[in-house]
């Protein structure tokens, strides 16, 4: 299967008939077996502006002088220029790709790594794609997907792999070996 972004979704029933029958952009209703490792999708781009940078700063308390202080970053830092937050970066360059699928929920996320810095005035975009899946539960088996993010035409600046618990479209003989429901007893 190809990766088609909002053509599988559920039908909200309070709403009219024909309204519900319209495709939801970015709500999908992919299942574990949906998931083809190797399907890849890139995102738009996306520029990270002045005033966006200061409100995630001053939202989040990141106040360190290389994101809130131009005088800082300008005249002693590494840089000459002001950083974007990597957490930023972190979430924009998820929120470019990422779907909203209705079967699938976030497990954590693995080998988060900020490559190279981000400037303010920067544009972003990432590429996302199925790394792997495994069974996990008898309802939900675990899908790894990484995150890509790039800079300017084509520049690396972060990666990251996401793990997701993913319903099962039915559970099989080997899903329910696994031998227990998601939430129950998980450590890891």
């Amino acid at each position: 299967m190809t990766i088609q972004i909002g053509t599988h979704v559920r039908p909200p029933k309070d709403m009219p008939e024909a309204h519900g029958e319209v495709p939801v952009w970015n709500a999908e209703n992919w299942y574990y077996e949906d998931f083809e490792i190797g399907d890849r999708l890139r995102s738009l781009r996306r520029t990270i502006s002045e005033g966006e940078a200061m409100q995630f700063n001053t939202m989040v308390m990141d106040l360190h002088p290389y994101v809130a202080d131009a005088h800082f970053a300008e005249k002693e830092g590494v840089f000459g220029r002001r950083l974007v937050a990597g957490a930023q970066v972190f979430a924009y360059g998820l929120g470019l790709a990422a779907t909203n699928c209705l079967n699938s929920f976030s497990y954590g996320y693995d080998r988060l790594r900020f490559i190279k810095p981000v400037f303010i005035g920067d544009t972003i975009y990432t590429i996302r794609e199925n790394l792997s899946k495994e069974p996990k539960y008898d309802d939900m088996g675990l899908v790894r997907v990484s995150y890509s993010v790039f800079k300017g035409e084509g520049e690396q600046v972060l990666y990251c792999e996401h793990l997701m618990t993913v319903k099962y479209k039915q559970a099989s003989a080997e899903q329910s070996q696994v031998g227990r429901k998601a939430g129950e007893g998980d450590s890891e």
